[in-house]
Protein backbone atom coordinates (compact mmCIF):
# COMPACT_ATOMS: atom_id res chain seq x y z
CA UNK A 1 0.00 0.00 0.00
CA UNK A 2 3.18 2.49 0.99
CA UNK A 3 4.69 1.49 -2.37
CA UNK A 4 1.43 2.55 -4.56
CA UNK A 5 1.22 5.53 -2.56
CA UNK A 6 4.41 5.92 -2.98
CA UNK A 7 4.51 5.65 -7.10
CA UNK A 8 1.64 8.03 -7.03
CA UNK A 9 3.10 10.64 -5.38
CA UNK A 10 6.11 10.70 -7.67
CA UNK A 11 3.83 10.27 -10.68
CA UNK A 12 1.79 13.22 -10.20
CA UNK A 13 5.35 15.38 -9.49
CA UNK A 14 6.40 14.12 -12.78
CA UNK A 15 3.18 15.39 -14.40
CA UNK A 16 3.40 18.55 -12.54
CA UNK A 17 7.27 19.18 -13.95
CA UNK A 18 6.27 18.65 -17.53
CA UNK A 19 2.75 20.55 -17.32
CA UNK A 20 4.53 23.46 -15.52
CA UNK A 21 7.76 23.37 -18.70
CA UNK A 22 4.72 23.22 -21.26
CA UNK A 23 3.52 26.37 -19.62
CA UNK A 24 6.71 28.35 -19.39
CA UNK A 25 8.26 26.91 -22.46
CA UNK A 26 8.31 30.44 -25.43
CA UNK A 27 6.66 29.32 -28.67
CA UNK A 28 9.05 28.96 -31.27
CA UNK A 29 8.94 32.11 -33.94
CA UNK A 30 7.57 30.84 -37.35
CA UNK A 31 10.83 31.82 -39.75
CA UNK A 32 9.72 34.33 -42.16
CA UNK A 33 11.89 34.64 -44.97
CA UNK A 34 11.92 38.26 -46.33
CA UNK A 35 12.33 37.85 -50.27
CA UNK A 36 14.21 41.08 -51.94
CA UNK A 37 13.29 41.97 -55.13
CA UNK A 38 15.62 44.19 -55.94
CA UNK A 39 15.76 44.60 -59.74
CA UNK A 40 19.24 45.31 -61.41
CA UNK A 41 19.50 46.41 -65.25
CA UNK A 42 21.43 44.64 -67.30
CA UNK A 43 23.76 45.66 -69.86
CA UNK A 44 26.01 43.93 -72.75
CA UNK A 45 29.11 42.84 -71.04
CA UNK A 46 31.77 45.09 -73.00
CA UNK A 47 29.68 48.31 -71.62
CA UNK A 48 29.73 46.49 -67.91
CA UNK A 49 33.22 46.62 -68.53
CA UNK A 50 33.62 49.63 -69.29
CA UNK A 51 31.65 50.70 -66.15
CA UNK A 52 33.67 49.15 -64.00
CA UNK A 53 37.00 50.21 -65.07
CA UNK A 54 35.43 53.97 -64.55
CA UNK A 55 34.58 52.46 -60.53
CA UNK A 56 31.36 51.04 -61.20
CA UNK A 57 27.75 52.21 -62.15
CA UNK A 58 26.56 51.62 -58.57
CA UNK A 59 28.85 54.82 -57.37
CA UNK A 60 27.58 56.88 -60.16
CA UNK A 61 24.20 55.91 -59.89
CA UNK A 62 24.14 57.08 -56.12
CA UNK A 63 25.00 60.49 -57.35
CA UNK A 64 22.93 63.46 -57.45
CA UNK A 65 24.91 66.36 -58.66
CA UNK A 66 27.76 66.84 -60.93
CA UNK A 67 29.43 70.24 -61.35
CA UNK A 68 32.50 71.21 -63.30
CA UNK A 69 34.46 74.15 -64.43
CA UNK A 70 36.41 74.61 -67.83
CA UNK A 71 38.97 77.83 -67.92
CA UNK A 72 38.24 80.17 -70.97
CA UNK A 73 39.54 83.11 -72.21
CA UNK A 74 37.64 85.93 -70.17
CA UNK A 75 36.99 83.25 -67.10
CA UNK A 76 35.48 79.86 -65.78
CA UNK A 77 32.90 78.57 -67.28
CA UNK A 78 30.77 76.41 -64.64
CA UNK A 79 28.80 73.99 -64.80
CA UNK A 80 26.40 72.10 -62.31
CA UNK A 81 23.76 69.54 -63.64
CA UNK A 82 21.22 67.24 -61.66
CA UNK A 83 21.93 63.96 -62.64
CA UNK A 84 18.50 62.71 -61.87
CA UNK A 85 16.67 65.14 -63.28
CA UNK A 86 18.90 66.65 -65.64
CA UNK A 87 18.48 70.39 -64.69
CA UNK A 88 21.39 72.40 -65.83
CA UNK A 89 23.32 75.72 -64.69
CA UNK A 90 26.21 77.16 -66.33
CA UNK A 91 27.52 80.40 -65.24
CA UNK A 92 30.33 82.16 -67.31
CA UNK A 93 32.19 85.56 -67.04
CA UNK A 94 29.43 87.33 -69.42
CA UNK A 95 26.28 84.80 -69.43
CA UNK A 96 24.59 82.30 -67.49
CA UNK A 97 21.90 79.72 -68.88
CA UNK A 98 20.52 76.65 -67.62
CA UNK A 99 17.30 74.44 -68.15
CA UNK A 100 14.98 74.31 -65.29
CA UNK A 101 12.96 71.15 -66.20
CA UNK A 102 10.55 73.28 -68.21
CA UNK A 103 12.76 75.58 -70.45
CA UNK A 104 16.30 76.54 -71.78
CA UNK A 105 17.39 80.31 -70.89
CA UNK A 106 19.54 82.45 -71.24
CA UNK A 107 20.81 85.97 -69.60
CA UNK A 108 23.50 87.64 -70.87
CA UNK A 109 25.52 90.33 -69.02
CA UNK A 110 26.27 94.15 -69.79
CA UNK A 111 24.94 94.01 -73.10
CA UNK A 112 26.98 91.09 -74.11
CA UNK A 113 26.24 89.06 -77.06
CA UNK A 114 26.59 84.60 -76.59
CA UNK A 115 27.67 83.42 -79.94
CA UNK A 116 26.53 80.34 -79.78
CA UNK A 117 23.30 78.38 -80.19
CA UNK A 118 22.04 77.49 -76.27
CA UNK A 119 19.47 74.92 -77.37
CA UNK A 120 22.45 72.95 -77.85
CA UNK A 121 25.15 74.20 -75.78
CA UNK A 122 24.06 74.29 -72.40
CA UNK A 123 24.16 70.33 -72.31
CA UNK A 124 26.75 69.61 -74.81
CA UNK A 125 30.05 69.48 -72.43
CA UNK A 126 28.30 67.71 -70.03
CA UNK A 127 27.68 65.25 -72.16
CA UNK A 128 30.89 64.74 -73.03
CA UNK A 129 31.96 65.08 -69.25
CA UNK A 130 29.33 62.43 -67.71
CA UNK A 131 31.31 59.60 -70.23
CA UNK A 132 30.94 56.80 -70.04
CA UNK A 133 28.31 56.76 -67.40
CA UNK A 134 25.88 58.11 -70.01
CA UNK A 135 25.79 55.12 -71.86
CA UNK A 136 23.50 53.65 -68.71
CA UNK A 137 20.54 56.57 -70.06
CA UNK A 138 17.46 54.98 -70.14
CA UNK A 139 16.02 54.22 -73.70
CA UNK A 140 19.77 54.00 -74.91
CA UNK A 141 20.63 50.95 -77.53
CA UNK A 142 23.92 49.15 -78.43
CA UNK A 143 25.64 47.78 -81.60
CA UNK A 144 28.87 46.42 -82.06
CA UNK A 145 30.51 49.14 -84.25
CA UNK A 146 33.66 48.37 -87.05
CA UNK A 147 36.99 48.87 -84.67
CA UNK A 148 39.04 52.16 -84.28
CA UNK A 149 42.33 52.32 -85.40
CA UNK A 150 45.49 54.63 -84.55
CA UNK A 151 48.68 54.68 -84.46
CA UNK A 152 49.01 50.94 -84.76
CA UNK A 153 46.65 49.90 -81.85
CA UNK A 154 42.90 48.63 -81.99
CA UNK A 155 40.44 50.11 -79.76
CA UNK A 156 37.36 48.10 -79.98
CA UNK A 157 33.55 50.09 -80.27
CA UNK A 158 30.38 50.17 -79.84
CA UNK A 159 27.71 52.98 -81.38
CA UNK A 160 25.78 53.80 -79.16
CA UNK A 161 22.41 55.60 -79.83
CA UNK A 162 20.39 58.31 -77.40
CA UNK A 163 16.00 57.83 -76.39
CA UNK A 164 16.48 61.22 -78.41
CA UNK A 165 17.94 59.59 -81.72
CA UNK A 166 21.44 61.32 -81.21
CA UNK A 167 24.27 58.36 -82.17
CA UNK A 168 27.94 58.47 -80.75
CA UNK A 169 30.53 54.99 -81.28
CA UNK A 170 32.72 55.23 -77.46
CA UNK A 171 36.20 53.18 -78.32
CA UNK A 172 37.63 51.60 -75.42
CA UNK A 173 40.92 50.03 -74.47
CA UNK A 174 40.95 46.43 -75.53
CA UNK A 175 42.90 45.37 -71.76
CA UNK A 176 41.94 48.03 -69.41
CA UNK A 177 38.32 48.53 -70.60
CA UNK A 178 38.71 52.32 -70.11
CA UNK A 179 36.96 54.36 -72.85
CA UNK A 180 39.61 56.15 -74.65
CA UNK A 181 37.41 57.95 -78.00
CA UNK A 182 34.34 59.58 -78.39
CA UNK A 183 33.05 59.86 -82.42
CA UNK A 184 30.10 62.16 -82.59
CA UNK A 185 28.08 64.40 -85.08
CA UNK A 186 26.86 67.80 -83.81
CA UNK A 187 22.92 68.06 -83.57
CA UNK A 188 21.44 68.09 -86.80
CA UNK A 189 23.85 67.03 -88.73
CA UNK A 190 23.76 65.71 -91.99
CA UNK A 191 24.60 62.09 -92.35
CA UNK A 192 27.65 62.77 -94.78
CA UNK A 193 29.60 65.18 -92.02
CA UNK A 194 32.38 63.22 -91.23
CA UNK A 195 32.72 62.01 -87.40
CA UNK A 196 34.29 64.56 -84.76
CA UNK A 197 36.57 62.86 -82.38
CA UNK A 198 37.48 63.65 -78.98
CA UNK A 199 39.97 61.22 -77.14
CA UNK A 200 40.05 60.86 -73.88
CA UNK A 201 43.26 59.33 -71.73
CA UNK A 202 43.69 61.93 -69.02
CA UNK A 203 41.40 60.57 -66.22
CA UNK A 204 40.91 62.27 -62.63
CA UNK A 205 39.22 60.03 -59.22
CA UNK A 206 36.20 61.95 -58.05
CA UNK A 207 34.46 59.85 -55.27
CA UNK A 208 35.92 57.05 -56.61
CA UNK A 209 35.15 57.55 -59.85
CA UNK A 210 37.05 57.99 -62.84
CA UNK A 211 36.28 61.41 -64.79
CA UNK A 212 37.82 63.29 -67.07
CA UNK A 213 40.52 65.85 -66.56
CA UNK A 214 41.30 66.78 -70.17
CA UNK A 215 40.05 65.92 -73.92
CA UNK A 216 41.55 66.37 -76.79
CA UNK A 217 39.69 67.38 -79.79
CA UNK A 218 41.70 66.11 -83.05
CA UNK A 219 41.24 66.68 -87.07
CA UNK A 220 39.38 64.61 -89.14
CA UNK A 221 40.51 62.78 -92.36
CA UNK A 222 38.16 60.32 -94.15
CA UNK A 223 36.38 59.78 -90.52
CA UNK A 224 39.32 58.82 -88.81
CA UNK A 225 41.28 61.19 -86.01
CA UNK A 226 44.70 62.62 -87.43
CA UNK A 227 46.51 65.01 -85.13
CA UNK A 228 45.51 66.88 -82.11
CA UNK A 229 43.00 70.02 -82.53
CA UNK A 230 42.62 71.39 -79.15
CA UNK A 231 42.26 70.20 -75.87
CA UNK A 232 40.19 71.21 -72.88
CA UNK A 233 41.03 71.11 -69.33
CA UNK A 234 38.24 70.34 -66.64
CA UNK A 235 38.67 71.78 -62.79
CA UNK A 236 37.85 71.65 -59.59
CA UNK A 237 35.00 68.41 -60.40
CA UNK A 238 32.75 67.95 -57.67
CA UNK A 239 30.53 64.63 -57.56
CA UNK A 240 27.93 64.56 -54.20
CA UNK A 241 24.88 62.16 -53.74
CA UNK A 242 22.99 65.89 -52.31
CA UNK A 243 20.04 67.08 -54.73
CA UNK A 244 20.86 70.98 -54.87
CA UNK A 245 17.46 72.92 -54.53
CA UNK A 246 15.72 73.60 -57.28
CA UNK A 247 15.85 77.25 -57.44
CA UNK A 248 19.85 77.00 -58.44
CA UNK A 249 18.20 76.33 -61.85
CA UNK A 250 15.61 78.31 -62.51
CA UNK A 251 15.21 81.19 -64.81
CA UNK A 252 16.30 84.39 -63.81
CA UNK A 253 14.43 87.80 -63.63
CA UNK A 254 15.68 89.09 -67.20
CA UNK A 255 16.55 85.86 -68.25
CA UNK A 256 15.04 84.97 -72.03
CA UNK A 257 13.34 81.77 -72.81
CA UNK A 258 15.32 80.33 -75.47
CA UNK A 259 12.81 76.80 -75.90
Amino acid sequence: MRKTLYLLVVLAIIVSCKDKTAETKPETEPVIEEEIDEVIKQYPENISKIFDAHGGISIWNDMETLEFSVEKPDGYEITTTDLKDRFVFIEMPKTTMGYDGEVIWIKNKDNSVFDDNPETYYKKMFHFYAMPFLLADEGTTYTEAVPLNFEGKTYPGIQVTFKNGVENTVYYDANSHQMAWLAYKEAGADKNTEWQFINYSNWQEVEDLSVPETMVWYKVENNKPTVPDHEVQFVSPMLTTTKMDIRVYWRPEGGEVVL
